[in-house]
């Protein structure tokens, strides 16, 4: 099995009623941890009562915590988030966060290195100069990259989005985000056009663009998958995204055509469109996509 390893933010989603873990590196890598049982994961932490809270947390239920730091300095990150009417989340993200400052120490370079097939990264664990600085070592590698771009409010630039994609072999991006693009980079306002542009300029080998209850759109140079689920009425669309990253990620690892990545990616996003938050209480929800992946590799194995 290969070995996947997200870096970025962990933080805590507050809402009026309550705060739920969070953070799209967290919520893709915690997904692929309960599909496959084996996942890394590179973080920080604030020494205060959420940051304790979290990594007490985690521990309980056996999530490896080796690699999430606690910084003295910094509070660990918090979202402000409100749902909409639509069932779409609004969010105000705090400054300044333990994510904002988290560096690599000898034991998460050895990870990196050597006991790491995929990266997946975001854009706003870059947003402040010392994450910038920690990812331009960790994107410098003969590793596979999975960049999920997260475009937020004015936390990006041009370079920094250019400096990810030269990286990646698989881009996730919204529509919203596909259309920042465009006019970033002066791609085709064809959609379809504008994901080959991109495709062919920074060299990716599969391309998501979602689409809200739209579905997905999953592209590679020679193939284009189009998937819409049937129509649901959602509770909260949080983490969407991160559950279809999820299994992409495994999806593409696992060499699955992407007729079949894109179907199961969107429903599995749209199972998580029925709880409460980006990630489910109850595990079974997992089970069908366990054994999908379980039965994908066996049948690989017995083919080669």
């Amino acid at each position: 099995m290969k070995n996947i390893t997200a870096i970025g933010e962990i933080l805590y989603d507050i809402y009026p009623d309550e705060k739920r873990l969070g953070g799209a590196p967290f919520n893709f890598i915690y997904h692929v941890w309960k599909i496959t049982a084996k996942a890394n994961f590179v973080s920080s932490v604030g020494n205060d009562e959420n940051g304790k809270e979290i990594l007490v947390y985690l521990n309980s239920i056996g999530f490896n915590t080796n690699y999430i730091s606690v910084d003295d300095k910094h509070p660990t990150g918090t979202v402000q988030v409100r749902i909409r009417d639509d069932k779409t989340p609004q969010f105000t993200i705090s400054p300044e966060c333990s994510y904002d400052f988290f560096t690599l120490n000898e034991k998460t370079k050895n990870l990196i290195d050597n006991e790491t097939d995929i990266i997946y990264f975001g854009t706003l664990s870059q947003r402040s100069e010392p994450s910038r600085k920690t990812m331009e070592f960790v994107l410098n590698k003969n590793k596979k990259y999975f960049c999920d771009l997260n475009l937020r409010h004015d936390f990006y630039t041009k370079e920094l989005i250019k400096q990810s994609l030269v990286a990646s072999n698989v881009l996730k991006l919204n529509s919203d985000e596909l259309e920042k693009l465009k006019s970033l980079f002066g791609l085709s306002p064809s959609t379809q056009m504008a994901i080959h542009e991109l495709i062919y300029e920074f060299n990716i080998d599969i391309l998501c663009v979602t689409l809200g209850a739209d579905g997905a759109i999953l592209s590679t140079k020679n193939e284009m998958s189009t998937y819409k689920t049937r129509n649901i009425s959602p509770i909260d669309t949080l983490g969407a995204g991160d559950a279809y990253a999820a299994v992409l990620c495994l999806g593409y690892l696992n060499e699955m055509p992407i007729d079949e990545i894109n179907k199961l990616a969107n429903e599995f996003a749209s199972e998580i469109c029925m709880v409460n938050g980006a990630l489910p209480k109850d595990d079974s929800i997992y089970e069908k996509y366990r054994m999908v992946f379980k039965s994908w590799r066996s049948l690989k194995s017995n083919i080669f």
